[in-house]
């Protein structure tokens, strides 16, 4: 875009701040038109003939573009492939241990690459590999789904998992979930505070007062003084 005297040309198709068509006028009378509305005149179209101009106001424009382009990039979403490795005759409690994080990254809305790694003669017995993934895939179908089926490569066998909610969506999920979780424990203070509060209001209340000193009537009558 260019701005005012920058435009080198003899006349313009000029539109007005509301988008209402003004005509073909001389530049001239275009700057004057943006100097007494204390306006920029803007080139829209420099490659139209004539060239198309637009009365704004500049900084403003510039402003809001880059607040809409600041807004994007913060609803935009990188999808990231998280990798877990296994072993075929991987024990029960890691196997607990896998699935946990696995089903952590698809609650985020990751791809998770699951990698079954074979050793010595585990090569030569694929159905382990196989079977575990489709273990793994079974306990978590309610998170994610199988988007690359598993395939071996060399000592390697490897399966992806997709993630059934969007990164936007999980994301929205997490952070419903800590201003839940936050509003929870504030109201939990709040309440403590309260009760104790009353607690010490009451024991204020029902406080017996302290007898005044009466005088010994042992004391001798000489020493009152």
């Amino acid at each position: 875009m260019r701005v005012n005297d920058r435009i080198r040309v003899p006349e313009v198709r000029l539109v007005g701040p509301g988008g209402e068509q003004v005509g073909i006028v001389r530049i001239e009378d275009a700057l004057r038109l943006a100097a007494e509305s204390d306006l920029d005149l803007v080139e829209v179209a420099p490659t139209a003939r004539p060239p198309v101009c637009r009365l704004m106001d500049y900084g403003k424009f510039k402003y809001e573009a880059a607040q809409k382009a600041r807004e994007s990039r913060r609803n935009q979403t990188n999808t990231i492939i998280k990798e877990m490795k296994l072993r075929p005759k991987i024990d029960a409690h890691d196997y607990d241990t896998k699935k946990g994080h696995v089903v952590r990254f698809l609650k985020a809305g990751d791809k998770v690459k699951i990698t079954i790694m074979f050793r010595g003669r585990e090569q030569h017995r694929p159905e382990l590999g196989y079977r575990l993934l489709q273990r793994l895939a079974a306990d978590v179908e309610d998170l994610g789904f199988i988007e690359s089926n598993a395939r071996q490569d060399g000592r390697n066998m490897t399966m992806v998992l997709g993630p059934l909610k969007k990164k936007s969506e999980a994301q929205a999920e997490v952070k419903a979930e800590k201003a839940k979780v936050t509003a929870e424990r504030t109201a939990q203070k709040e309440a403590e505070e309260a009760a104790e509060k009353a607690h010490r209001e009451a024991a204020h209340e029902t406080a017996t007062p302290k007898k005044p000193r009466r005088r010994s009537e042992n004391l001798d009558p000489d020493m009152e003084a």
